[in-house]
């Protein structure tokens, strides 16, 4: 693993990350960013596709645009979600994949 010096961060970079990581604990908030890294939503779009009100759906997508893990924008009436940047698309792809392999291990003889 390429381990290169970097400047430490600050605590409020710390904070952020925080917050960010604990929008990502919770399955559906995870699952919701999975629905949007190759396109834009609205909230009904979601509620429709998880079968979900969209009550929850749209409280669950007020905590993930609070960690700034997704934007928005309008379009007309509706309101459209997406991933913010690569950076939060890389984390949630990077930490599926991760679990993925210690799913695997512990599957495996």
């Amino acid at each position: 693993m390429d381990r290169r010096r970097v400047i430490e961060p600050s605590n409020r970079q710390i904070e952020a990350a925080v917050a960010m990581f604990d929008a990502l604990s919770d399955m559906p908030r995870l699952r919701t960013l999975l629905l949007l890294k190759d396109r834009e939503l609205s909230v009904s779009e979601i509620a429709a596709t998880e079968g979900e009100k969209m009550t929850t759906v749209s409280a669950r997508l007020q905590i993930l645009h609070a960690a700034r893990a997704i934007t928005r924008r309008r379009q007309g009436k509706s309101i459209l979600y997406s991933i913010a940047d690569d950076h939060v698309l890389s984390l949630v792809e990077n930490a599926v994949a991760h679990a993925g392999e210690i799913v695997n291990k512990e599957t495996s003889p």
